[in-house]
């Protein structure tokens, strides 16, 4: 059973960055005209740089794709992980209000809900060397 669920969170994580991923790629979601100033200096400085929000989101794209048709989903979520600890941040600290949390944190779970069914090969990175 527990198996049955965590390809579940793993599917529906996969979708979440894949279609959020893609939609931003190709700019599909126009920014909301109430976008919180601090967001909004935010997503100017990383749009300046010219290749950063591109990167991400295609990332995002081939990462949400890969879950989905669970190509090394273990790699996938330990890139995607800053990804998501990211997700979380801006949203805590660039957008009033505690309902701006509900998606990042629902993102966290099914993050940490899907990395946990494979633990048994991420255990061997917290050894001590000797």
């Amino acid at each position: 059973m527990n198996e049955k669920v965590s390809k579940i969170a793993r599917i529906i994580l996969g979708l979440m960055f894949f279609i959020f991923g893609g939609a931003g790629l190709f700019n599909l979601f126009p920014p909301p005209p109430d976008m919180p100033e601090k967001l909004q200096i935010f997503m100017n400085g990383i749009m300046a740089t010219g290749y950063f929000l591109p990167f991400l989101k295609l990332t995002e794209t081939l990462c949400g794709l890969f879950l989905l048709i669970g190509i090394a989903p273990a790699l996938i979520l330990i890139i995607l992980a800053p990804i998501t600890i990211h997700i979380i941040l801006v949203h805590a600290f660039l957008t009033p209000g505690i309902q701006n949390l509900v998606l990042p944190l629902i993102i966290l779970l099914l993050h940490v809900f899907t990395a946990k069914s494979y633990w048994n090969l991420y255990r061997p990175l917290f050894y001590k060397n000797k």
